[in-house]
């Protein structure tokens, strides 16, 4: 499931208490990227961080980001500069060029697409899945744990846990339901009102902020959308598309009820057509790495946080200056399947990316054996993998976000961060209200609170937030490290990033309790990302990657005719 806040996630926090949300406190667009010191704005750094480099005379040295994600609008005047190009891959003759399987992979790969061209926009969550492919094989029955093998016990737990979440609180979430449709009629009734007050059809928030009715009947109206938009932070949305948001919101809680007593329909396998069940069946899918501006818009603005084309007087800048971002499709408006995050990381991993940005995650992993495996590769690779910490106020050290660096056999790898959000006092504080945490589980902090980054539908730009823009602030930093310090490892990089997270003095909110706490009960490190303290720290290692061994060919002997 993509981890970014959704429009309407937080509604009943916004009905229930409005006054928690401040009007007056902004941050400016890109306030991620600034110097504290000189600025007061708790960013990374990260023009001093470039100015460092730059005094060093150090030469930047090309990164391929891997970004699996939901989509990419590939034609943006941003990220088409910094698109990867497969250069063994010939574009639009049909052909597998390059022999990985995959044709006309010009891009990357959508792991979510049918050989007809089709693709996979809307699933079913992973919870659903697992409930009801187990359901006739556990429910009803008495179940000696005793009696089963280790994996069974770990299979029947991970059914019960579906259980609970699937049926076990229908009661309660059709209340919720319920009081969602009633709050979304109040706001379509109030729309109309207002559409006719200002006497246009389409309308921001920052307009509804500013329209000061004296009619009783419009200033109850203008109140109502007003205080919904602000409150989830939707001021330079639009009317239609805040709308849009909640009712689609509305729509998936719906199938979530539904799910209690229907199985969920099979989005995936009607089009990708692929042996689920077989791994060795990986050469599925098609190179639409975009599909559509509602698909594509949570992988551009990933991108763009990392690597927008910088100072090129469009939009924003991206973090890294060097870097070619390699998109992979494999997350839809829904939970992913572990079969294809897997191989969108093999897929990385063996296409010369050095980082893998992974802004998604869920509660269950049935094929989580899959995902480690392709994780350990990558560890083997030396490609560093940057996660998102998730966006449910939880404690990770108590409950789940798959993937996780926790292996089933027990290890846990080097090349692996998780990352919590952080913001800005002037816009909440500096602990995302919604961001997970953990001691254990999350590594760091990063700004992921109001980023201000690309968008599908033309040459736009949108602040969005949620830990799926924290999560690629790191991935940017570990790239911008690597173009200059190229030899470091993934372990030395994950090391750099965690030591020199600045630790802040002042107690912050922990999310999911609202008790002041230090970072450091938080997190791991303790700090929120800096870039400038990263590379003067980076500067000071000696680089422990090995150099990639020459390749040599081989050409093939023919026999001659005697």
């Amino acid at each position: 499931m993509l981890l970014v806040k959704r429009t309407c996630l937080f509604f009943f926090l916004a009905l229930l208490s409005l006054s928690s949300f401040s009007q007056k406190d902004e941050v400016p667009k890109g306030w991620h990227m600034l110097d504290k010191a000189s600025t007061g704005f708790y960013g990374i750094s990260i023009d001093k961080a470039y100015k460092f480099v730059k005094a060093k005379k150090l030469k930047s040295n090309t990164v391929i980001v891997a970004v699996i994600d939901s989509g990419i609008d590939t034609l943006h005047e941003d990220l088409k500069p910094v698109l990867w190009k497969n250069p063994k891959e010939i574009p639009g003759n049909g052909i597998d060029d390059d022999k990985n399987g995959y044709v006309d992979d010009i891009h990357g790969w959508n792991f979510l697409g049918g050989r007809d061209g089709k693709s996979v926009e809307k699933d079913s969550y992973e919870a659903a899945r697992v409930y009801h492919l187990l359901k006739s094989k556990y429910s009803g029955k008495e179940i000696n744990e005793a009696e089963l093998s280790p994996a069974e016990v770990a299979e029947y737990k991970m059914w019960k846990r579906s259980e609970t979440e699937v049926a076990g609180n229908s009661k309660e979430s059709g209340l919720e339901l319920l009081f969602m449709k009633r709050a979304y009629a109040n706001c379509v009734k109030s729309d109309s009102v207002l559409r006719k007050a200002m006497g246009k059809d389409k309308y921001t928030g920052k307009e509804l902020e500013a329209f000061t009715p004296e009619e009783a009947a419009v200033k109850k109206a203008r109140n109502v959308l007003f205080s919904l938009m602000s409150g989830n932070d939707a001021l330079e949305t639009t009317n239609e598309d805040f709308l849009d948001g909640f009712a689609e919101y509305i729509s998936g809680e719906e199938s979530k009820a539904e799910a209690a007593s229907t199985p969920p329909p099979a989005y995936r396998q009607d089009v990708v057509k692929d042996n689920y069940t077989d791994f060795n069946d990986r050469f599925y899918g098609n190179n639409d790495v975009m599909v559509s501006n509602k698909s594509a818009l949570h992988g551009t603005h990933v991108s763009g946080i990392i690597a927008a084309a910088r100072n090129n007087g469009k939009g924003m800048d991206g973090i890294a200056d060097n870097v070619r971002i390699m998109p992979l499709r494999a997350v839809p408006d829904g939970d992913e399947h572990d079969k294809d995050i897997a191989l969108a990381i093999r897929y990385a991993v063996d296409n010369g990316a050095r980082v893998i940005n992974m802004s998604f995650g869920k509660s269950f992993s049935p094929e989580k054996k899959w995902v480690d495996e392709a994780v350990k590769y990558a560890e083997s690779k030396g490609v560093l993998m940057v996660h998102a910490a998730g966006n449910d106020a939880k404690n990770l050290d108590t409950t789940f976000n798959f993937p996780t660096p926790d292996l089933l056999d027990g290890t846990r790898p080097t090349n692996w961060i998780t990352v919590g959000a952080s913001g800005d006092p002037k816009a909440g504080g500096l602990t995302a209200n919604f961001s997970n945490y953990g001691k254990k589980e999350v590594d760091v902090f990063a700004p992921g609170v109001k980023i201000y980054a690309t968008v599908p539908g033309g040459n736009t730009y949108q602040n969005l937030q949620g830990t799926s823009m924290a999560s690629p602030v790191v991935a940017g930093l570990a790239a911008f490290i690597l173009e200059y310090y190229p030899n470091l490892s993934a372990r030395q990089v994950k090391m750099v990033i965690e030591k020199s997270a600045r630790k802040p003095e002042e107690k912050v909110k922990n999310p999911g309790t609202d008790e002041m706490a230090g970072l450091d009960e938080l997190c791991k490190s303790g700090g929120i990302i800096n870039a400038y303290d990263a590379v003067k720290l980076a500067s000071t290692l000696k680089g422990e990657r090995k150099p990639e061994p020459k390749k040599t060919t081989t050409r093939l002997k023919t026999k001659t005719k005697s």
